[in-house]
């Protein structure tokens, strides 16, 4: 057993705070410690000499840059606001900020999300089909993951269909360079070409960087490990921490490669391994250790715990969906009424898929239980905030055409279609933005002349917003300006006019003061900068936050922790535990998910199982060791007998996971209601005994 130390640290966590002058992996198994290392080392380095603002810890969602600051700030006080602690992707703005010239970009470019490139590419590929526009949208997303570009997709194209798709990929390139316009892909890919092809640029991040530390390691993809090697250069000055056995999204690119390169690349590489678990019992990480043991392993590692045995895992089969939604509610109440951890934040359902959420949300509302569900739509995704984030998009890059076209029209200024195609049509011959167009000479010529006045109007209207935005500071200053913007374009009462209820136009209303006191707060430094844009008590113009947006995916990040049952996605799970959890759907075909008709059920690398269906499984089996690992008291595995396939019901089987958990099925199988039922019927009994006695008995003592 590893003692702790008088730091806290056990003696592997202490290995890897202690090692500084080289490249580091730490392999850092669920529930080890690792964001405590990683701030415990950023600590180090400061101590060694190395200055705050030199240290890059890199993450991959807002939400765990702000939580590392924190605990940062905490450890060693305002030094914090110095380290640069931010995702990739915020690391990628930076970059492109500062030093995006050399690639022929403006300081003041535009991020277009998800939604602005699938109405980019259906004109790219002369499409009104946004299904097939996100098909072209995901493959040129995992090329651009790969390191390629158009020219190179094409050259290695493998049917008519990808060749076509990298076509529409060269077009689209060409329109975001026209656009003075990047995707979130291109905040990895470009700064990786400004290191690869700009020596002076490459030559200043290495000297400004003197050491880069990684979180969740295992999901970079290529460019992104591309970009670390680049960043940290031949003195591989960097701590990389992650978990080979917690990839699961290869889907999205993320690759075990990069773990296997380290060692190659990095000859000199240091690896420590954190196997001591500080969140689950003897029972949950023996289940776990059984699970993902018939991976390959490239490290192998054996997870185990100080917390005792614990209770057993418990296996819970159904009729069918409802039934085991039915069975998990039981479950909850039944936990609720005989544990230590009985609020209702401590439970968490949690499934393979998004659809899978439906029954449970019906049988926690049957039974009064309050709940959310985790990875629902981002805040940002609302349809008056996308039209509040265009204006500001425009105000930041008078040449984003996407934010233009939804800025003039929401709301509606008088200025119809026709005018907007003549528009588009006089800015493509002219190869202008449309913003550009609007102010050029020669317009009256192709445009009527009450069109153009409404244009011209429009066009100083937000030259006067982005000149008085770039000057207003603090929130006070800010909160004015935004709502005296609002009555200006009277939202309100299009929010009113575009909504059958007033009930849901009222809602709309709320959000966007909502998020008008967020971007206010940002701008008087109250709210922590989770995208990277600079310390967090640093007072900002309205236009510098408005730079920042498109990276910060959702305002629920920084909701308060709310006491209700959380279901969620295992995906979404990842990086999250809870005392008490229910992994519901554990069916062939759920999880493991649609590996498809050959796949060898054994999963054995010798059976008629393709690589690429293997590798799935792989992956499939990681998400279920996840899973389990969320688990920090105790965990229920449920499965169906029958689910349904669209309108129909079909047999179902447990899947194979539950059998490489390799419980004792003699203790670990329950029905939650006798349980539940027993209970009740042990309280009701203490209340007659009470009643008759007039004495309280012991437990009530």
């Amino acid at each position: 057993m590893s003692a702790p130390s008088s730091t806290g640290l056990n003696l592997a966590q202490q290995e890897a705070v202690n090692y500084l002058h080289g490249p580091c992996l730490v392999l850092a198994g669920a529930g080890s410690g690792k964001t405590r290392v990683i701030t415990h080392k950023i600590g180090r380095l400061i101590q060694a000499g190395l200055e705050p603002r030199r240290i890059a810890a890199i993450t991959f969602t807002n939400k765990a840059a702000t939580e590392m600051r924190e605990r940062v700030k905490g450890l060693i006080g305002g030094a914090a606001k110095e380290v640069l602690v931010c995702t990739f992707h915020a690391l990628g703005v930076r970059m492109l900020r500062q030093d995006g010239a050399a690639l022929g970009l403006k300081p003041q470019f535009s991020i277009l999300d998800s939604d602005d490139v699938t109405s980019l590419l259906k004109d790219c590929g002369g499409s009104t089909d946004a299904a097939t526009a996100r098909q072209w949208q995901w493959a040129i997303s995992l090329w651009k993951n790969m390191g390629l570009n158009a020219a190179q997709a094409e050259a290695q194209a493998q049917d008519d269909n990808e060749r076509i798709t990298a076509r529409i990929m060269a077009r689209y390139e060409e329109r975001l360079a026209a656009y003075q316009s990047v995707d979130f892909d291109d905040l990895i890919g470009l700064p990786l070409k400004l290191l690869q092809n700009h020596e002076q640029v490459r030559t200043r991040w290495q000297e400004l960087l003197g050491h880069v530390l990684v979180d969740e390691y295992q999901d970079t993809n290529a460019t992104q490990y591309a970009v670390l090697k680049a960043l940290v250069g031949e003195r591989g000055r960097f701590t990389a921490v992650g978990d080979d056995d917690q990839s699961i999204y290869g889907w999205r690119g993320a690759t075990l490669d990069n773990l296997k390169k380290l060692p190659l690349d990095f000859p000199a590489l240091k690896v420590i391994k954190l196997e001591q678990n500080y969140r689950s019992t003897g029972a949950i990480l023996r289940a776990a250790n059984n699970v993902i043991g018939p991976n390959p392993k490239l490290f192998p590692k054996n997870l185990w715990s100080d917390l005792g045995e614990g209770e057993p895992v418990r296996v819970v089969d159904a009729d069918n969906e409802a039934h085991e939604a039915e069975r998990t509610v039981a479950r909850i109440q039944s936990l609720r009424e005989n544990s230590v951890h009985k609020e209702l934040r401590d439970f968490a359902v949690l499934y393979r898929a998004n659809h899978q959420a439906r029954v449970f949300e019906q049988a926690l509302r049957k039974a009064q239980i309050p709940y959310k569900v985790s990875g629902g739509q981002s805040f940002f995704d609302r349809t008056e905030i996308k039209d509040l984030c265009a204006w500001f998009r425009l105000w930041v890059n008078n040449d984003d055409d996407p934010a233009f076209l939804r800025a003039v029209t929401s709301p509606k200024r008088g200025i119809g279609h026709s005018t907007l195609a003549g528009l588009g049509t006089f800015a493509s011959q002219y190869r202008l933005s449309l913003f550009e167009a609007l102010f050029s000479s020669s317009l009256g010529a192709a445009l009527p002349a009450r069109a153009v006045g409404g244009l011209h109007e429009f066009g100083r209207y937000v030259n006067d917003l982005e000149f008085r935005a770039r000057r207003t500071n603090g929130f006070e200053d800010a909160h004015a300006f935004l709502m005296e913007w609002l009555r200006a374009i009277d939202y309100e009462k299009h929010l009113y006019d575009g909504e059958d209820s007033d009930k849901l136009a009222a809602a709309r209303w709320t959000n966007v003061l909502e998020f008008c006191d967020w971007m206010a707060a940002r701008c008087g430094g109250r709210i922590d900068d989770a995208a990277g844009a600079g310390p967090s008590n640093e007072v900002k113009s309205l236009l510098e936050v408005a730079q920042t947006i498109s990276l910060l995916s959702t305002l629920n990040e920084r909701e308060t922790d709310q006491n209700v049952v959380t279901l969620s996605t295992l995906h979404a799970a990842k990086g999250l535990e809870w005392p008490h959890v229910m992994l519901v759907g554990v069916t062939e075909g759920l999880l493991p998910f649609k590996l498809g008709d050959d796949a060898n059920p054994t999963g054995r690398a010798d059976g008629p199982m393709s690589e690429n269906l293997l590798e799935r499984l792989q992956e499939e089996r990681r998400l279920m060791y996840v899973g389990i690992t969320r688990a920090q008291r105790s965990l229920a595995v449920s499965w169906t007998r029958k689910r349904k396939k669209g309108r129909e019901m079909i047999a179902a089987q447990p899947s194979r996971f539950i059998a490489e958990m390799a419980l004792d099925q003699t203790t670990t199988r329950e029905d939650p209601r006798e349980k539940l039922k027993a209970l009740r019927a042990e309280f009701a009994k203490r209340a007659l005994d009470v009643a008759a006695t007039g004495a309280a008995t012991p437990a009530e003592s």
